[in-house]
């Protein structure tokens, strides 16, 4: 297909242009004829020529970026442009490689008129089966721009949410890796200067807190590539497991909704993320239970997968929404509570997306107790290391200068 800038007279004698697809300049002028209208010019618009790209493996397609995209999609298409022509253009500017030749594969899909939710299932990492629903739910119900808009509002929701779990985990993980820092610089730079000095006084006459030290300086130091070694088997080890082993992902997961103030922020995570996507879903006209096996199948953590499927069993047997999540004693009351109120209503949809709002400021909540707590923790974290090192270092100095200040007094 070529896009084509047109120009024409209309029935009423005003001049119309636009933008429009076609397989030659015949059939644009074709299609203008059977509109009733007279046409002034039509040109080929010069876009940059198509072009197989080769995209990093592991190149990701984050949040951010498929909620622009999808928001961009909405706009195009309630200005009443096409389906082609909005994907089109919107590939053209796409910094991200992989997205860029996704969106191009859905082009030819689309082109050669197949639905675009067709097309986005043969991508399920990136657009996942919420996405591919709510997009169905838009094409049947005839209303594209619309779902299109819902998407858009749920990556947006599920990238702010992101960030702020990130957020989070971010102070944190800089002052551990500030403190690997000074104890690098500490036993590279500063140990060996004193180690000099200590020489003079021999290991034996070492005070037994510096000897200790020096003990522990020795093995690091000695076999510091083992202990990487260790620590990178390690780190592989639990990743295997965690990807390999259905037991140990289900120890995993309960064990990491028991971290003290991490579990906190992953359940409220889970409730914001939870009532968001059922609104969407509700609202795009998808039926509960599929809305709970799309959950179920978003979720990594065993246990929220459970809960959600173990729901999803009860409302088939034909109890309700409310008391098929009280059953699993999982989802926190103010959540049943809400359930159970826009249930009985028949506005389950609306009830759920003011209890998402209420949640993330309850994971906005979280994150500042946390930074809160850990922030005079790490600070106590890096005394007490720089007190260590100070006391093991400078105790056989104060010891050597209290021999030579008794051996001082003696002589007079």
């Amino acid at each position: 297909m070529i896009t084509f800038k047109y120009v024409a007279r209309n029935p009423s004698g005003e001049i119309i242009e636009g933008l429009t697809s076609a397989a030659s300049e015949t059939d644009i002028l074709s299609w203008l004829r059977e509109q009733g209208c007279t046409p002034v010019t039509v040109e080929v618009v010069t876009i940059g020529a198509r072009k197989k790209l080769h995209v990093p493996f592991f190149q990701r397609v984050t949040s951010g970026e498929l909620a622009a995209v999808f928001w961009q999609m909405t706009t195009m298409i309630e200005g009443g442009i096409t389906m082609v022509e909005a994907i089109e253009a919107i590939a053209e500017d796409i910094d991200n490689a992989r997205l860029q030749k996704i969106l191009m594969q859905l082009l030819e899909h689309v082109e050669r008129g197949g639905q675009i939710s067709e097309a986005m299932a043969e991508f399920p990492e990136v657009f996942n089966k919420l996405v591919c629903a709510l997009i169905l739910a838009g094409e049947t119900g005839g209303n594209i721009a619309e779902a299109f808009k819902r998407v858009a509002e749920y990556y947006t929701s599920r990238d702010r949410l992101a960030r702020k779990v990130k957020k989070a985990i971010a102070y944190p993980a800089f002052v551990f890796g500030f403190v690997i820092l000074i104890v690098i610089i500490i036993m590279t730079l500063i140990i060996p200067r004193f180690i000099e000095i200590f020489d003079q006084f021999g290991a034996g006459q070492l005070p037994a807190f510096t000897q200790a030290f020096m003990g522990v300086y020795y093995i690091f130091y000695n076999h510091w590539y083992i202990i990487i070694g260790v620590l990178i088997g390690a780190i592989f080890i639990f990743y295997f497991l965690l990807t390999k082993s259905e037991s140990f992902q289900a120890l995993w997961s309960r064990f990491s909704l028991r971290i003290p103030l991490f579990g906190k922020l992953i359940n409220y995570a889970f409730v914001a993320s939870f009532c968001k996507t059922s609104s969407n879903l509700l609202r795009g006209g998808v039926p509960v239970l599929e809305v709970f096996e799309i959950l179920s199948e978003m979720n990594a953590n065993h246990v929220i997968r459970n809960a959600l499927n173990r729901t999803r069993e009860s409302i088939i047997a034909g109890t309700s929404i409310f008391l098929s999540m009280a059953t699993t004693k999982f989802y926190p009351n103010m959540l049943l509570k809400m359930v159970r109120a826009g249930e009985d209503s028949g506005a389950l949809w609306k009830t759920l997306d003011k209890t998402s709002d209420y949640y993330e400021d309850k994971v906005d909540a979280q994150i500042a107790t946390m930074t809160n707590l850990l922030e005079p923790f790490m600070i106590i974290l890096v005394g007490a290391i720089v007190l260590v090192v100070v006391l093991a270092l400078y105790l056989p100095i104060f010891s050597m200068s209290d021999i030579q200040s008794g051996s001082a007094g003696g002589g007079i």
